[in-house]
């Protein structure tokens, strides 16, 4: 029997040890999506406690607490700190099978060297532990990116955001690693939101100018792209609910978006058309400012209506929408491409039965001048596990070409995250190692250590651009 989780853990040949301890455990971190505060970054905050650290806005882990019957005062609401972590510890050590277990014990033998395992009865033990290690200067919010061998992240920003702590950690001499802004404009687009005509003044006060007509929106939203370029952005993130709609003239954008402003409500149907005028429309600004497009679709959001109104977006009610929209993907892409303005884009899909559809899709819209330049994204979110990493990445080694894949993101707003690329890793290394083991490919160690590197680390670096 093998030791819980020791330093070959996920790794059952000699090929996969190999390629893991060798090449990609080697490489840096780049993060090219998460949904960290660069606040927090700015001034180096400094945790009080593990529970700040990791159960504060993890909707992954208060899931799991409600699936044990955990009262939400001990997840949301507010009972102490220490009370909050002893619940978790209670529902962990029933998380057999989930990547939660790993993630957590990843995190706690990387940051605080406890190799044990955290349950309801050693709770108090790694309380004091992480407690006492987080008050060391090296568990700023700043060390850890370090010790992290971080070179590079993204966070998720909004364009009126000033990006005043982007600004400040750019001009401090003090800290090496880049932190860089990533445009995230789904409030410009959701026409059918309640509160769209006040988010159209926080917009337009960003841009110095009113937003009276969709024209104006475009120009607001192409001075805001400026102004992000300026900053470092190379990257744009999209949360669709479709994808593509029959395009219609702008006459008929301006009519509805007209209608909105002042009060009236859109059809589905009107709504779409809006939302597919607006997506083909910065499609084109990001073919232009060489930016990256980043697509995820297949979430079903805010189910729990109850709790929603309660606590709000974001709390842990999403789940995996059946709507698989590949024909759609395939219009939108060749929309873009039928006047040679398709950005780089990366596909991500909650619902893994999309795998092989977005496989099909990347094939037709690959480009010569860019190595890889449709992507699939990694396993996102629901599937960010051992199962569902290996089935991504083997059906884009069946339908792709894997050796270019972009590789892991932590999507995560915790600053211990980044043990999710140890973990990807590890599994990359060991799917490659069982091909390469049964006979399916070359035990060419010069070739296959590089692939395991570029995977990790360098194919992302090349293809954003960034200039490390």
């Amino acid at each position: 029997m093998k030791q819980f989780m020791d330093q070959d853990f996920l790794l059952s040949t000699e090929t996969a040890k190999t390629l893991f301890h060798e090449h990609a455990a080697k490489m840096p971190i780049l993060d090219y999506h998460c949904h960290i505060n660069p606040e927090e970054i700015a001034k180096d905050r400094k945790f009080e406690n593990i529970t700040q650290v990791w159960l504060g806005g993890d909707h992954y882990k208060w899931r799991q607490m409600r699936s044990n019957g955990v009262d939400e005062k001990y997840i949301t609401g507010d009972a102490s700190d220490r009370e909050k972590f002893q619940k978790w510890a209670e529902t962990l050590e029933k998380a057999i099978g989930n990547p939660l277990y790993h993630w957590s014990h990843l995190e706690l033998q990387r940051y605080f060297g406890y190799h044990g395992h955290l349950n309801g009865k050693t709770a108090e033990e790694v309380w004091n532990l992480c407690n006492a290690k987080l008050q060391e200067d090296g568990m700023s919010v700043r060390n850890l990116i370090r010790q992290s061998n971080v070179t590079l992240l993204c966070t998720t920003d909004d364009p009126a955001d000033s990006l005043e702590w982007h600004k400040a950690i750019a001009e401090d001499d003090t800290f090496e690693v880049q932190v860089l802004p990533a445009w995230r404009p789904d409030k410009a687009m959701n026409i059918e939101k309640p509160d769209y005509a006040e988010y159209l003044v926080k917009l337009g006060d960003a841009a110095d100018m009113e937003i009276k007509s969709f024209g104006d929106l475009k120009a607001a939203l192409k001075k805001r792209m400026e102004f992000f370029d300026s900053m470092g952005c190379r990257v744009s993130d999209h949360a669709l609910e479709y994808v593509m709609y029959a395009p219609a003239e702008e006459t008929r954008i301006e009519e509805l978006f007209a209608k909105r402003i002042q009060g009236g409500a859109l059809t589905k149907e009107e709504v779409l058309q809006f939302k597919t005028a607006y997506m083909i429309f910065v499609g084109k600004e990001y073919h232009r400012l060489e930016w990256a497009m980043q697509l995820h679709y297949g979430c079903k959001r805010d189910n729990n209506v109850f709790r929603y109104d309660q606590l709000g977006p974001d709390t842990g009610y999403d789940c995996i929408d059946n709507y698989a929209p590949s024909a759609q993907m395939a219009d939108f892409l060749n929309a873009l491409n039928a006047t040679d303005q398709l950005p780089k884009t990366i596909i991500y899909s909650l619902n893994p039965n999309d795998n092989a559809a977005i496989g099909t899709i990347l094939g037709c819209f690959q480009d010569a001048g860019t190595v890889g330049k449709i992507q699939q994204g990694s396993a996102w979110w629901f599937n960010d596990h051992k199962a569902g990493m290996t089935e991504q990445m083997t059906s884009l080694a069946n339908l792709g070409l894997l050796g270019n894949f972009i590789g892991m993101l932590t999507d995560s707003r915790s600053f211990l995250s980044y043990t999710r690329h140890e973990y990807f890793r590890r599994i990359l290394c060991e799917l490659i190692g069982g091909w390469v083991e049964n006979g399916e490919y070359p035990a060419d160690m010069e070739v296959l250590g590089g692939m395991a590197e570029d995977i990790s680390y360098r194919n992302a670096v090349r293809y954003f651009g960034f200039q490390l």
